[in-house]
C-alpha cells in the first residue's frame, strides 16, 4: 500500500512540474508577441477603405516615454486619422501624385506611452488592391532612442527582432459580397435560429491558459504532499 501511495505522489508531483513548465512556456511565448507593434483591421479587403489599428507598446528599458510614432503607407489616396487627446497627427503628402506617404503622431513627454502602457492609433485608409500590405513603422522615445519596425520575416520563417507590421487583406468588398451572396430559399433558417458566432479570442488568452496550468500544478503538489503525510 505504501508503495502505491509513493507512486501516486510521484505522478502528482510530475504532473505539477509539467504544468509549471507549460505555464512558463506560455508566458514567455506571449511576452515577445505583445511587445511588438501590431496592425489589425476587421474585414479589410483589397481596394477597400478600412480603419487600421496600430497597437504600440512602450518598451524602453530606461523608462523613457514613446513620444512619436510614424507609419509608412503604400502611397494611398485617402487617409483620415482618429482624434487622440494630446496627440497631433501629420500627413506626409505627395502633392504631385495626390497620395499620402506616411502619417506621424507626436505628443509631449508628459502624455507619452510609458513602459507599462500601450496605445492604439487608428487611421482610415483606402487599401491597395493586393492580398497583403506591409506597413513599416518608427517608434521614437523621449530620450532620443529610435526603434524601426521594418524587418521582413527571416529566411527560415522565424520572426525578426523588429518585424514590420503586416496586414493580410482577407475580406471581400461590398460588390463581391453581394455577387457571391446565395439567394434566400424557403428552407433557409431564420436569423433568430442561427447559432451565435463565436467571440474572438482575447489577446491575453495565453496568460489565462498559463494561469490555469499554474493552478492545476499547485493542486497536484498539494495533493501529493497530503497523500505523503497520510502514509
Amino acid at each position: 500500500m505504501r508503495s502505491i501511495h509513493r507512486a501516486y505522489s510521484r505522478a502528482l508531483i510530475t504532473t505539477g512540474a509539467a504544468g509549471i513548465a507549460m505555464s512558463i512556456g506560455l508566458l514567455s511565448g506571449a511576452g515577445p508577441a505583445w511587445a511588438h507593434v501590431h496592425v489589425e483591421s476587421d474585414g479589410a479587403a483589397p481596394g477597400s477603405t478600412s480603419v487600421l489599428t496600430f497597437r504600440v507598446p512602450g518598451e524602453s528599458e530606461s523608462g523613457a516615454l514613446t513620444t512619436e510614432f510614424t507609419v509608412t503607407l503604400p502611397n494611398v489616396a485617402s487617409v483620415r486619422t482618429e482624434l487622440m487627446p494630446g496627440w497631433t497627427a501629420k500627413l506626409d503628402r505627395d502633392a504631385t501624385a495626390g497620395t499620402v506617404r506616411s502619417v506621424t503622431w507626436t505628443v509631449g513627454p508628459a502624455v507619452g506611452i510609458s513602459p507599462d502602457q500601450f496605445a492604439l492609433f487608428n487611421v482610415s485608409v483606402t487599401l491597395p488592391n493586393q492580398p497583403s500590405v506591409t506597413l513599416p513603422a518608427t517608434q521614437t522615445y523621449s530620450d532620443g532612442t529610435v526603434v524601426r519596425w521594418d524587418q521582413p520575416p527571416l529566411a527560415n520563417g522565424d520572426e525578426p527582432e523588429h518585424p514590420a507590421p503586416e496586414l493580410n487583406l482577407t475580406g471581400v468588398t461590398g460588390a463581391e459580397s453581394d455577387e457571391h451572396q446565395p439567394a434566400p430559399t424557403a428552407s433557409a433558417a431564420k436569423p433568430a435560429d442561427a447559432a451565435p458566432a463565436a467571440a474572438p479570442a482575447p489577446d491575453n488568452a495565453a496568460r489565462w491558459l498559463a494561469g490555469g496550468a499554474l493552478v492545476l500544478a499547485a493542486v497536484g503538489v498539494v495533493a501529493a504532499l497530503t497523500g505523503r503525510r497520510r502514509t
